[in-house]
């Protein structure tokens, strides 16, 4: 349950230094406590048991962050192995629906699963409207990363739920700005080097009960048992009754940075979050002549073919970046309107 509720003022005074900095779709930026809590770290002596409290602060502040408990929530390191390890559970022959273009670590593990599984892919605007009851899986990012698209989550999941399929849902481009409540999804995936600003190397998997009990702990070590430190060696420990089952052993240094970070977020005003990152956004846009999104979205891209407008931003000192063709840039807690002024005037002319 949230106890505090932090504006996005309070949350862009953690972001010193963050001028021009219009990324946050590629990486987000350390906040002036992940970076004290790392140094404060390494000068320390190591610590388990301290590492691992911060581990389980951690999980309880992702959970708070997608409106669930944390006991159904597994710690990973990257999306493509949490990812993975569903895909494996998958039952010989499945059809995994997703969206065209969709970033390749949600999908490349079903791709190469073997098996006979089956990934057919469609726009994402048509994607509720394929699922047929043919499909077991349906995977997809609620924020496109290539077009910062956002998804109609709620009419995929019904739509879903009629068809009796499983959907995944990957946050890594949502989670920090978007309000989400896992327990729309069968699973949720995330990596929060992104919009959540912590080290990379932590990542997340939210998972139904139900579902849960249908997949393998692949990747079951030391941590993932009932009780850790007596899991430590040989083949009869037991495994955790929680999404715990399914952790790896935490980056501890990764973890002591997204700490403070996650924390931050997760006290976070969500709607006050999304107004203001989405506000700036479209202040972008109306000063370029570029069309509102369906839905709004604090990623705004347009047609860059020959890479020239990323070269502008680029020259002027602005970190941006370039996919599928398109010039993206990204809007986050860290920016303000003078970021919107500095990339409107590169590639305006002042």
């Amino acid at each position: 349950m949230q106890t505090t509720t932090l504006t996005p003022e309070e949350l862009h005074a953690a972001f010193p230094g963050a001028r021009g900095y219009l990324a946050a779709c590629s990486t987000g930026l350390p906040t002036v406590a992940t970076r004290a809590a790392v140094v404060a770290d390494l000068d320390a002596r190591p610590d388990l048991v301290h590492y691992a409290d911060v581990a389980e602060r951690c999980r309880a502040h992702f959970a708070r962050l997608v409106s669930t408990d944390p006991g159904h929530v597994a710690i990973g390191s990257q999306t493509s192995v949490l990812v993975g390890m569903i895909a494996a559970s998958l039952p010989d022959g499945a059809t995994v629906l997703c969206p065209e273009g969709e970033f390749s670590s949600l999908v490349l593990p079903f791709a190469h699963a073997g098996r006979g599984i089956r990934v057919r892919a469609v726009p994402l605007a048509d994607l509720a409207d394929a699922i047929t009851p043919d499909v077991d899986l349906v995977a997809f990012s609620i924020v496109q990363s290539a077009t910062g698209e956002v998804a109609d989550a709620a009419a995929i999941a019904e739509a879903a739920q009629r068809a009796r399929a499983r959907t995944l849902c990957d946050a890594t481009q949502a989670a920090g700005w978007l309000p989400l409540d896992a327990g729309q999804f069968d699973a949720l995936v995330c990596h929060t080097y992104k919009w959540l600003c912590a080290p990379r190397g932590v990542a997340f998997l939210v998972l139904a009960d139900d579902f849960a009990a249908t997949l393998a702990p692949l990747h079951a070590g030391w941590y993932a048992g009932e009780d850790p430190w007596a899991a430590c060696y040989g083949v009869d420990a037991s495994l955790a009754r929680s999404a715990r089952r399914f952790d790896v052993s935490p980056a501890w240094q990764a973890m002591v940075g997204a700490e403070p970070a996650l924390a931050m977020f997760a006290d976070a005003d969500p709607a006050a979050l999304r107004a203001r990152v989405t506000g700036l956004a479209s202040a972008f846009r109306e000063r370029l002549g570029l069309p509102e999104p369906l839905r709004a979205t604090p990623i705004v891209t347009w047609p860059d073919p020959a890479g020239a407008d990323l070269a502008r931003l680029t020259s002027a000192g602005l970190a941006a970046s370039g996919r599928r063709g398109n010039a993206r840039i990204a809007f986050h807690v860290f920016n303000d309107e003078a970021d919107v002024e500095l990339a409107a005037t590169a590639l305006l002319g002042g």
